[in-house]
């Protein structure tokens, strides 16, 4: 005998038929996602593996289309415009945005980082959550840390071997006041400006250098317009994945697991890129006659000595509990291999 169930009993089993309890909430996206660098630079990768596991996790749903090589404007255009929510997605270092979250400025003392696994281990812990927290309030979201990589000088007009050498290059840098401190204070002549913007003021000779990862003078094609890298790698720089708050205040929260999970996957990835595209990319400088030279341990803790005052200066404006922590994270990871 059919057994014949109750009207509430017979909506009940409708309801779920049609819409399947575990179905995830997710929506057709168009994400826009700008970078400074080129599509084959470790930071184009990274977002172009980011991508690739978004739209697999989502069922391809959600398109990411990634804007290299600084055609939607510099970091501080496309900081702002995620703040506006007319940009969705990007990768930037953390010192762009110290003119907003001045706790930011803690990762560029000069010459913390002794090496990529201490960096990691500040930056995936709980140092790293406690510096994306001031992020909500200013409009934007971290997702997670990715690599640039260390920072060194390269120039048009002679090789840096000693502090002395470094006197009155005109070195183009971010915009971003203790970069143009501390330039100043080694003794070059500092001029910030977008990065777009950098290769036509080597060329023009507006500017005789600047200071990046070898990965960045590879990938922009800087040996063509740069004689000289010398490894002074003055500051270790992370690159922050991070999303507009607008943006993700719209997602449901799978569509904020996805991107999250996408986030570390991306990062690993990234990660891994960026340091064996390091050695690749020092090879192409000397390929395309740059001269690359490493700076002596005795001159680089000169130059660390050097720009003592500024590092002290820029801890003063912070949190003393904030800088405390950092010296205790870079403490606490100092031996890791």
């Amino acid at each position: 005998m059919k057994k014949i169930l109750s009207p509430v009993a017979l909506a009940v089993a409708v309801l779920f038929a049609a819409a399947p309890a575990s179905a995830a909430d997710i929506k057709e996206r168009n994400v826009k996602f700008p970078i400074v660098n080129a599509i084959d630079h470790p930071q184009g990768l990274g977002a172009q593996k980011l991508v690739e596991v978004v739209d697999k996790k989502s069922g391809g749903k959600i398109k990411i289309k990634v804007f290299p090589n600084g055609t939607l404007g510099g970091e501080q255009q496309v900081a702002a415009a995620m703040q506006g929510g007319t940009v969705e997605i990007s990768m930037m270092s953390p010192a762009q945005l110290v003119g907003t979250i001045k706790e930011f400025v803690v990762l560029d003392f000069p010459f913390s980082f002794a090496n990529t696994v201490q960096a990691d281990a500040v930056l995936d812990g709980p140092f790293g959550k406690k510096l994306m927290d001031y992020m909500p309030a200013k409009g934007w979201v971290g997702l997670g840390f990715m690599e640039q990589g260390y920072r060194s000088i390269s120039n048009s007009k002679r090789p840096i071997n000693k502090l002395e050498d470094i006197k009155g290059l005109k070195i183009r840098t971010i915009l971003n006041p203790l970069y143009v401190d501390m330039l100043n204070t080694l003794g070059a002549n500092a001029v910030p400006m977008p990065f777009p913007e950098l290769y036509s003021a080597m060329e023009t000779k507006t500017v005789d250098g600047q200071e990046n990862p070898e990965t960045t003078v590879d990938a922009s094609k800087f040996y063509e317009v740069q004689k000289y890298f010398s490894a002074t790698r003055h500051i270790y720089n992370p690159q922050m994945l991070m999303v507009g708050k607008k943006f993700w205040d719209s997602l449901s929260n799978d569509e904020k697991k996805i991107f999250e999970e996408a986030a570390v996957e991306a990062r690993d990835v990234q990660r891994k890129a960026a340091r064996a595209m390091t050695e690749k990319s020092r090879k192409v400088m000397t390929e395309h006659g740059m001269q690359l030279n490493e700076v002596a341990p005795a001159e680089l803790a000169r130059m660390r000595d050097a720009v003592k005052p500024v590092t002290d200066k820029y801890a003063a404006q912070l949190d003393p509990e904030l800088v405390k922590a950092f010296y205790a994270e870079l403490e606490k990871t100092k031996n890791l291999k």
